[in-house]
This record gives C-alpha cells, structure tokens and sequence, in this order.
C-alpha cells in the first residue's frame, strides 16, 4: 500500500501540479483546499505527511498544524511548509509549531521530492526504533496493550547474519555509516559524489548481505551488530 501524503493548499494550480507529481512518484496523495477541510482530513485517513501552504481561508496553515500538534498521535507526523513567507520570524514560527521543512514559492519539484523521501525515510526509521524497543521490553502490569505500531512477529535480528560473517566493500560501508544518519540516497550521493542510482544499488547489496528487508531493518542491524561508529 502506498504511503500517503496530505496536500492542503487554495490554490489550483499548485495542487493539480504537485498531486500529480507525487502520483507519479508512488505516493497516495489527499487534495485540501483550505485548513479547516485539511484538519478533517487528517483525522479520517491518518495520512504519512503533510505538506501545506501556509495563507489559506478559514483556517492557515499555522493553525492547522497547531491544531494537528495537540493531538498525541500526530505529534510526530512530519509537516511541510509550502510559502511565499521569507522571514526569519516567519519561518521561527512554523518550527516552534513542528514544522519540518520551508519550502518557498516558486519551488523545483525535484526539491519537494527530496524533503519527502527523506523524511519517509527518517519516519521508518523512529518506527523501527520504536518496534524494536516494545518488543525487547516486557509490558508493566497493568499497562495497556494498545501499540500505535503493529508488533513484529520475530526479531528480525534472529535470522540475521552475525557481523563478523559479512563482507562489505569500502564503498557499502560508506554508504552504510552515511545511511544510519538518515540521510536519503540523493544525499548520500552528493557526499560520496556519486548518482542516486548508484546508491540505491550499494543499498540493495547491502540488504542482500544483511538479510533485512527494507532501510530501518538495515540501521538496526547496523546499530546491533556495531557496523557503524
């Protein structure tokens, strides 16, 4: 299932334009025209992120994000700012409110790409974290047994490789000390001055080497078997 996006924003235009983008980058993408229709919006399809224009009728998109911010399971929910607002105070603001990134207007898709997959990628990660942690540690009595996450059915650090069996080049252990920072692979390409696509190819190796199945798997076996500094 693809993650989803929030895309809240009065204009036309730029909504037409950076749905379709998004759809064609794989993403599910939900259309608001103002804040009030963004917040319910939230509320019905819990989407992955959002991104959003900050001068909107009825509700802006400080409000929104305020207002997204009080409720305990969206504290974390990244959030793009998309403005023609430049001002320092302006942007201390939107990060005092939670916000993630600024993006001003005009601004190159590519760039919006970017910020996304970073911040999909830094989520997965937490959510790893987060697993790993609840899985490790026996619940206290009388706790509850709701989890925001779903629980894995093993440790995935079961049918794992020990490290000392792994054999990896100078370049995927670059890659690998790059990657557990959180980093996207268009910026661990610009640090190793190499394509994206070439890194997605050392990511692949590695998740072959390591058994693991996706990026957050990768960093926790990383952190475990103490292949990162």
């Amino acid at each position: 299932m693809p993650l989803s996006i929030l895309l809240a924003d009065d204009n036309l235009g730029t909504r037409v334009s950076v749905r379709d983008y998004l759809e064609m980058s794989g993403y599910s993408v939900i259309v608001a025209e103002d804040g009030q229709e963004a917040l319910s919006m939230v509320k019905a399809y819990r989407p992955h992120l959002i991104v959003t224009d900050i001068t909107m009728p009825r509700m802006d998109g400080y409000e929104l994000v305020r207002k997204v911010r009080q409720q305990p399971e969206f504290r974390l929910l990244p959030v793009i700012f998309l403005t023609e607002r430049a001002s320092i105070l302006e942007r201390i603001r939107g990060y005092q409110l939670g916000c993630d990134f600024y993006l001003p207007k005009p601004f190159e898709m590519q760039e919006l790409g970017a910020m996304i997959r970073n911040l999909m990628e830094r989520e997965q990660i937490i959510q790893s974290e987060w697993r790993f942690f609840h899985s490790s540690t026996p619940p206290e009595a009388g706790s509850s047994s709701l989890q925001p996450f779903p629980m894995p059915t093993q440790n995935i650090n079961d049918a794992l490789p020990r490290s000392s069996a792994l054999k990896l080049t100078k370049r995927e252990q670059e890659v690998l000390d790059l990657l557990t920072t959180g980093l996207s692979n268009a910026e661990i390409g610009n640090h190793l001055h190499l394509s994206p696509r070439t890194i997605e190819k050392y990511v692949s190796s590695l998740l072959r080497k390591t058994t693991t199945n996706n990026r957050a798997e990768l960093v926790r076996f990383a952190l475990d078997h103490k292949l990162v500094k």
